[in-house]
């Protein structure tokens, strides 16, 4: 899938710089280049735009200030040579924080991390459906998105949560978890785990395979999920 995007900066090497790493990426379909919120704001009424890489410190109004006058937001990447405004940018609900000078890793794993929630999200009448929610993690708050989500593991008294990007140790119960996740994407595959469907890449014998590891499966889950396996075979 082709994912649209602007690139709004106010300096032109900045612009510059961006449009190369979006154009490596393959499947990024840059819209526009802005030199100002005004600008960006002209195209975002003309043209479906589903990603914007946005600087904060700019003339006039700033990338934050604009992002809190949309309506509809897009997915939005931060690009800033100032980490200091990095609360501030999550509170207003950005996929990811990039500080300049970025790096083609760094902007690789944003970027995949919007592929990934594109390809999550529902058909059209869901847009208003949250697809994250926050846990307490390391003496702070921790925004954890669905699709990033591997599989999840009771460790005593934790829970140990495995995403795409790290591993994150909360107080919040399994059973809390569970009922926060959304139907049908993930299951219960023993007391101990909590699987993404999307993420299991082999069933063989009383194990399942997430991410180059094994996780075992009891025998009562097993057959939840070969009726989901069932139904997704390629029959002969």
């Amino acid at each position: 899938m082709k994912i649209s995007c602007i690139i709004v900066d106010d300096e032109p090497l900045a612009r510059e710089g961006m449009e190369l790493l979006v154009k490596e990426a393959g499947f990024l379909e840059l819209v526009a280049m802005c030199s100002s919120a005004m600008e960006a704001n002209k195209v975002l009424a003309q043209k479906k735009i589903d990603l914007i890489f946005l600087d904060i410190q700019m003339p006039k109004i700033k990338g934050t200030d604009f992002l809190k006058s949309l309506a509809i937001k897009p997915l939005v990447i931060i690009t800033t040579a100032y980490p200091n405004f990095a609360l501030e940018g999550f509170e207003l609900n950005v996929l990811d924080y990039l500080v300049k000078p970025i790096t083609p890793e760094r902007f690789m794993k944003a970027v995949n991390r919007a592929r990934e929630l594109m390809e999550y999200k529902q058909p059209a009448g869901n847009s208003t459906d949250e697809n994250y929610f926050f846990i307490k993690c390391n003496n702070g708050y921790e925004k954890i998105f669905y699709p990033e989500i591997l599989f999840i593991e009771a460790c005593q008294n934790y829970s140990c949560i495995h995403t795409t990007r790290a591993k994150f140790m909360t107080l919040t119960s399994m059973r809390s978890l569970e009922e926060q996740l959304p139907a049908g994407k993930f299951l219960r595959i023993q007391k101990s785990y909590i699987a993404a469907l999307d993420k299991i890449q082999s069933l063989s014998g009383n194990e399942i395979s997430i991410d180059k590891q094994k996780i075992p499966i009891s025998k009562n889950y097993k057959d939840e999920l070969m009726k989901i396996i069932d139904q997704k075979l390629i029959k002969k």
